[in-house]
């Protein structure tokens, strides 16, 4: 490797924590946002890297631009998908991210939740980049507008309407990392005994759970909601019974999660939106192509 090469490499390694947080967010999923980031190596590789002025506006625009393509596909797909559909997990604690000059680090770390993921998939591919280059990550407007290939004042336009519906949707709230470790490993003794009367305890009284088997996995076909049903819906898992399944805390998408494996192999992942010292929201991954990268090597 020559100078040269070694130079653009070192680049882009400087740049990829960034790229792959972009393309995660727009896509929703570790290995379609690896593929996007690949492919804007290769872009990077094969470009005059002399002509390039600025690096980061090249590599930013390039993975948008994959990523937008990639996103349109995967919305037709989606509409044929079997039950619920859920984000990828992301292990965030060895996923971390250089924080880009005028990021919000606690928007940035917000817009990696399943809820704020749940929402996005709502918005149009345009609006939902806009959201992520501007929202989490702070690029400025003009650009956004040079990667979209639309005016500033377009753009501006796109980031107010994607920001009133994220915000609509998904109510923030602090939530104290040790209390939803705790409160979670509550709602997982009293699920694993069948305790009802425990996970009510636990619930806020318009609890809902939303399960992704993607038809690979025994998961609900539909968003199930209210204390009642998803306490007795998560009870009775737990008298079906499955052997040998271990549980192992681990960090997903910025929050704390667990991971159930039989084996080795995960095959459900459950996370937990709490605020006010209750759980309002149950997220269940259980379609397989969405854990084996959660595997260990």
């Amino acid at each position: 490797m020559d100078a040269e090469e070694s130079d653009g490499t070192a680049v882009f390694e400087e740049h990829r924590p960034v790229l792959l947080g972009v393309a995660y967010r727009m896509l929703g999923r570790v290995a379609d946002a690896e593929d996007v980031v690949q492919d804007t190596w290769l872009r990077w590789a094969s470009a005059d890297r002399a002509e390039v002025r600025r690096p980061r506006a090249f590599l930013v625009r390039a993975t948008t631009r994959l990523a937008l393509d990639r996103l349109r596909s995967a919305q037709s797909r989606r509409e044929t998908y079997v039950g619920p559909w859920l984000p990828e997990p992301l292990p965030t604690d060895v996923h971390a991210e250089a924080v880009p000059d005028g990021a919000d680090r606690v928007i940035l770390a917000e817009s990696v939740s399943v809820a704020v993921l749940v929402v996005l998939e709502s918005l149009s591919p345009l609006e939902r980049a806009v959201f992520v280059l501007r929202e989490a990550f702070g690029f400025p407007h003009e650009e956004i507008a040079a990667a979209l290939d639309r005016t500033p004042a377009a753009v501006r336009q796109l980031a107010a309407r994607a920001r009133s519906h994220v915000a609509e949707r998904t109510p923030r709230y602090e939530v104290d990392p040790g209390q939803q470790r705790e409160l979670t490993q509550r709602f997982l003794d009293a699920a694993t005994r069948g305790d009802l009367d425990g996970l009510l305890a636990m619930l806020a009284p318009d609890a809902r759970l939303v399960g992704d088997g993607g038809g690979k996995a025994k998961a609900p076909m539909r968003t199930i909601t209210s204390a009642g049903k998803v306490g007795r819906f998560m009870a009775a898992i737990a008298q079906q019974g499955v052997a040998d399944l271990e549980f192992e805390f681990t960090e997903l998408n910025g929050a704390t999660a667990l991971v159930g494996s039989v084996g080795g192999k995960p095959t459900a992942v459950m996370l937990l939106d709490v605020a006010d010292g209750v759980i309002q929201s149950v997220y269940l991954v259980a379609n397989p192509d969405k854990l084996a990268h959660l595997q260990a090597p």
